[in-house]
C-alpha cells in the first residue's frame, strides 16, 4: 500500500449494511435479495458508486477504504469494478455499526495515526452532490480546530420523520467558511411525534450519518465507552501488515459483540460534538422505498423501478419548500 502524506484526509465508506428494510421491494423488483447501496434505482450509478465519487473529490485514491461484508463480496466486486475502489477490507461478519466504523479506522490508525477521517454511509442520496460536499469540506476544516470533538452533518428537516436520528443543538463553538459549527445538546433516536414537533420548535435537524473527526479522538472515546472492541481492534492493529493478518481478524470476530455507535457512543456525549448544518440539499436515507419516489418526485427524475413495485406511498407532511439545482 501506498504510503500516505502526513496527517493526511482519509474517507472511510461504510458499506457493509444489509439493508433489511428495502429487502421485500428489491425482492419483488429484481426477483432476488441485494443490499441496497449495490442497487441502481435511478440513472446509471448504485449508492455505493455515487459514494465512492463523492470521496474521490477529497484526496488521493489510496486513502480511501471501503467495508464490505463478506457476504457480499460478490455484490461489492460488481460494484467496484472499474472504481478507483482504494482500500478494500472485507468484513467477516455484522456485529453492529460500532465494529464496523473502528474496523477500518483500526487501519487508518496503524498508517497514518494522525489522520482526519470522514466517514460516509454507503446507502444514504444526497443531491446536489458538489453543496453536499461543501458542507463536508467545512467540516473537515472546522475539526482542525476542533480536534478533540465530533463533528456531524446536520440536515433541516423538510417533514415529520419519525424513523430519523435527529439533533437537538445549541450554542456556536466555532465558524468554517460561513457556515457555523454549533454545539449538539442531545440527540433523539426515533422519537415519537409529540418528541418531534418540539424538537422542531427548537431548531432540532437530522443527523446525515457522515462523521469528521480526528483518529485519535474517536480512537480514545473509543476505549472510553467500547473497551470490550477496542481490546480486540488494538491486537488487530498490531498484526496488520503481518502474514497472520487476516486470521487474527477472522479469530476476532468470532465472539464479536454487536454494539452499535450512535447508542454507546454519540449518544453518551453531545458535550463533545459539534455539526454543521448542510443548506440547500435534498438528504434522505432511502430506508423505504416510498422515499424513493418521493426524492425522485421532487427532482423530477424518473427511477429504474417501476412505482407499481411500491405497495404503499408515504404523505410527507412539508415543513419548507426547497430549490434544488
Amino acid at each position: 500500500m501506498a504510503k500516505s502524506q502526513p496527517h493526511a484526509l482519509w474517507s472511510i465508506i461504510l458499506a457493509g449494511g444489509d439493508g433489511e428494510r428495502t429487502r421485500p421491494f428489491i425482492e419483488k423488483w429484481l426477483g432476488y435479495p441485494k443490499p441496497k447501496q449495490y442497487c441502481t434505482f435511478v440513472g446509471t450509478r448504485s449508492m455505493l458508486q455515487h459514494t465512492l465519487d463523492r470521496a474521490d473529490r477529497l484526496g488521493a485514491n489510496h486513502q480511501k477504504i471501503t467495508v464490505v461484508s463478506q457476504a457480499h463480496q460478490g455484490y461489492a466486486s460488481e460494484a467496484l469494478a472499474g472504481q478507483q475502489a482504494g482500500q478494500v477490507i472485507l468484513e467477516p461478519d455484522y456485529c453492529g455499526t460500532a465494529a464496523g466504523l473502528f474496523l477500518p479506522l483500526t487501519y487508518v490508525r496503524a498508517w497514518d495515526s494522525k489522520a482526519t477521517v470522514i466517514i460516509f454511509p454507503s446507502d444514504h442520496f444526497v443531491f446536489p452532490e458538489d453543496r453536499f460536499m461543501e458542507a463536508v469540506e467545512r467540516a473537515t476544516r472546522a475539526s482542525q480546530i476542533l480536534q478533540d470533538r465530533i463533528l456531524l452533518l446536520g440536515v433541516r428537516p423538510t417533514h415529520l420523520e419519525l424513523d430519523y436520528h435527529w439533533m437537538n443543538v445549541g450554542g456556536i463553538l466555532d465558524w468554517s467558511g460561513g457556515s457555523c459549527v454549533r454545539q449538539v445538546d442531545s440527540f433523539l433516536d426515533k422519537p415519537d411525534r409529540i418528541e418531534v414537533l418540539n424538537a422542531l420548535a427548537r431548531g432540532a435537524l437530522w443527523n446525515s450519518g457522515v462523521i469528521v473527526a480526528k483518529v485519535e479522538t474517536l480512537w480514545k472515546l473509543g476505549w472510553q465507552f467500547l473497551p470490550v472492541i477496542m481490546e480486540r481492534l488494538e491486537r488487530l492493529g498490531k498484526a496488520i501488515g503481518s502474514s497472520h493478518e487476516g486470521q487474527m481478524l477472522r479469530q476476532l470476530y468470532q465472539k464479536m459483540p454487536i454494539l452499535h455507535f450512535s447508542h454507546e457512543l454519540l449518544q453518551r456525549i453531545p458535550e463533545r460534538i459539534g455539526m454543521i448544518e448542510v443548506e440547500g440539499v435534498l438528504w434522505s436515507d432511502w430506508e423505504r422505498p416510498e422515499r424513493i419516489l418521493d426524492s425522485l418526485d421532487v427532482l423530477g427524475k424518473e427511477s429504474t423501478f417501476s412505482s407499481e413495485t411500491v405497495t404503499t406511498r408515504s404523505s410527507l407532511s412539508s415543513l419548507s419548500s426547497m430549490e434544488v439545482n
